[in-house]
């Protein structure tokens, strides 16, 4: 069944006044600078087609929906196990930062990609003699993807620059790593494609693509395999285990839909069969965010959506 741009006009004027619940990711200064008030949704439909609305068409980084294409990037170029020899497939009910699990897991390595430590670990095997390198195939990949031209890529420089200069914390994370033997190369490196990769923009028709993809075995509307089946399955498991953060468990009983969410209050959600949603790619965005760092409006309007698709 497809989604109707009538049914998402509903779902924002019933969600939009949920943003006033939540704040906006004040520790990133850039993205304190963000109208919390935004909301915006995008599907692309079982038959290809997008529907969109409110703000819909607003550009915004990425943050850690990026995890999912990093992870898929290196899943394509190397291989699941070479990629889990270095981070584990497990989730874990600590914040995203936490450097706990690290200490206490033996051997050390990151529970899941979606954890930041395992997401600066799988941005640390991208292919690439150097940091621009490494970023130009990225986009690359992401412009395959999106069926794009790879200038049409872009980062946010002022997003990327306020990232790297308060970042102490995920650089803690890779010299513990590094001393660890989970990591390889230059630690600044990494932090630099790192925030790079995490301000690259997008709207919520780029999200829905993203979505749409995954939950149909890694092919685009156009029917082109981008992303091999089988990764495309093992990165919708981990986006229902851990896309959420620490909030994982309740927003798969809640909403029931793999999904990955990141602190630009951007969240993506693969359709499911079960749901009369087969097929479906959804693209959120909404900046103010509930305690656990996601979108506490889109959150909500993706609870509503499945709801009314039993």
């Amino acid at each position: 069944m497809n989604v109707t741009q009538a049914q998402l006009e509903e779902l924002i004027e019933e969600c939009r006044p949920y943003t006033v619940l939540g704040q906006v990711a004040s520790y990133i200064p850039e993205l304190a600078k963000v109208d919390p008030t935004q909301l915006g949704i995008a599907v692309c439909n079982a038959d290809g087609t997008f529907v969109s609305a409110g703000d819909a068409d607003t550009m915004f980084t990425l943050q850690s929906v990026s995890k999912i294409i990093t992870l898929a990037f290196v899943l394509e170029t190397f291989g699941e196990d070479y990629v889990f020899s270095k981070v584990g497939m497990e989730p874990t009910g600590d914040a995203f930062n936490s450097i706990a699990k690290l200490e206490e897991t033996i051997p050390t390595k990151p529970l899941n990609p979606m954890i930041n430590a395992g997401a600066l670990a799988v941005t640390s095997m991208l292919p690439g003699t150097d940091a621009a390198d490494k970023l130009l195939q990225l986009r690359q990949f992401i412009a395959k993807l999106l069926d794009i031209e790879v200038e049409m890529v872009k980062y946010d420089a002022d997003v990327a620059e306020s990232e790297f200069e308060t970042t102490d914390l995920n650089r803690a994370l890779l010299y513990f790593m590094r001393y660890h033997g989970v990591i390889e190369g230059n630690v600044e490196e990494i932090i630099d494609v790192y925030t790079k990769q995490c301000a690259i923009l997008t709207n919520c028709k780029g999200l829905a693509m993203m979505g749409k993809i995954l939950s149909t075995s890694g092919k685009t509307p156009s029917g082109r395999q981008v992303i091999s089946r089988r990764n495309a399955r093992i990165i919708r498991a981990i986006m229902t285990t851990c896309g959420m953060y620490d909030a994982s468990g309740e927003f798969s009983v809640q909403v029931g839909l793999p999904g990955k969410s990141g602190v630009s209050g951007a969240v993506v959600a693969c359709g499911r069969s079960d749901f009369d949603m087969a097929d479906l790619g959804i693209g959120v965005f909404g900046p103010s965010l509930d305690a656990k760092g996601n979108s506490i409006a889109g959150t909500k309007m993706l609870e509503l959506l499945v709801q009314r698709h039993p």
